[in-house]
């Protein structure tokens, strides 16, 4: 099982720490930031200690890695156009950095319309897209199911496909499935997560699914708000989770948990990951063992 969680690659360590925190959690996948998401500032390339990293990937049996693009940047403005620059240069940049460290995918928000208009967002992220891609690069750009919240493109499947059918290139594209954000988007994903797969398979194409973010959510479905919550704290439940976890025709997928850390306060905080990957390998849900470092259920 594909199984995997959001890690830092930081400090000292560096893509060896991010590959030794994910085999902590007993994990098989795994993604991180190569910085911070709301910022440009980023380490050198050849800081990364990738050579290392990658052995101790092999070592420890884990495999598709899994790069996020930044928050910081909008492909989807078209209200700054002076903006547009400084977003492909830095995804350009970002690409470099996960071909350099062998990502095999990258979740991308494809960004907000900021008020000018889904349709007038698609284009431009579609020629931002066309702009950033290579013919050689490895890694695939794995546009982002969206919530919905504000101006968010991505809320559907077909504004996914009408950029993908925009791409010169569309073998380097490919599509994030966030459970969170597909049920706040207002899929049906507790109750009906095949007809909701049937639905993406007709529109977009099962072929073009690279990664599940697996995470329960904060809000009922259709709240467009994307707040994400624990593993079974949240209105999805444990069982829908473990089932798309499970999924057969997921198996190939690499799933990744981005919970919410957990504990008594904001300052004691600690990840969720070894607890949370643990009940899906097991598939048993334990709250207790969250609820002792201090999470809390929905409505607490």
């Amino acid at each position: 099982m594909l199984i995997g969680a959001n890690v830092s690659m930081k400090g000292q360590g560096m893509f060896v720490g991010a590959v030794a925190e994910a085999q902590s959690y007993g994990a098989t996948s795994l993604q991180f930031y190569t910085g911070a998401p709301q910022n440009t500032r980023r380490k050198a390339i050849s800081a990364m200690r990738i050579p290392e990293g990658l052995a101790a990937m092999q070592a420890a049996g884990l495999s598709h890695l899994v790069i996020h693009a930044p928050y910081i940047v909008n492909l989807g403005n078209t209200v700054k156009p002076e903006n547009y620059p400084f977003a492909v240069q830095f995804m350009k940049e970002e690409v470099a950095r996960a071909e350099a460290l062998h990502a095999f995918a990258m979740p991308f928000h494809p960004g907000a319309h900021v008020g000018a208009g889904p349709a007038a967002a698609v284009a431009q992220i579609a020629r931002g897209l066309n702009e950033i891609i290579t013919a050689d690069q490895h890694v695939l750009i794995a546009l982002e199911t969206m919530a919905g919240k504000g101006t968010e493109v991505g809320r559907t499947f077909e504004e996914l496909a009408a950029i993908i059918a925009r791409i010169d290139q569309p073998d380097k594209v490919a599509v994030t499935m966030d459970t969170c954000h597909m049920s706040d988007a207002g899929y049906n994903v507790k109750e009906d997560f095949d007809g909701v797969l049937n639905e993406f398979d007709h529109v977009v194409g099962l072929d073009k699914l690279a990664v599940v973010h697996v995470n329960d959510s904060k809000n009922p479905q259709g709240a467009h708000k994307d707040r994400h919550q624990n593993i079974g704290f949240g209105t999805l439940g444990f069982d829908c989770l473990n089932a798309i976890v499970h999924h057969p025709q997921l198996a190939g997928v690499p799933k990744i948990l981005e919970t919410p850390y957990v504990g008594p306060d904001k300052a004691h905080l600690v990840p969720p990951y070894g607890v949370e990957i643990g009940w899906l390998k097991r598939q048993q849900f334990a709250p207790e063992e969250l609820v002792a470092l201090g999470a809390a259920p929905l409505g607490e």
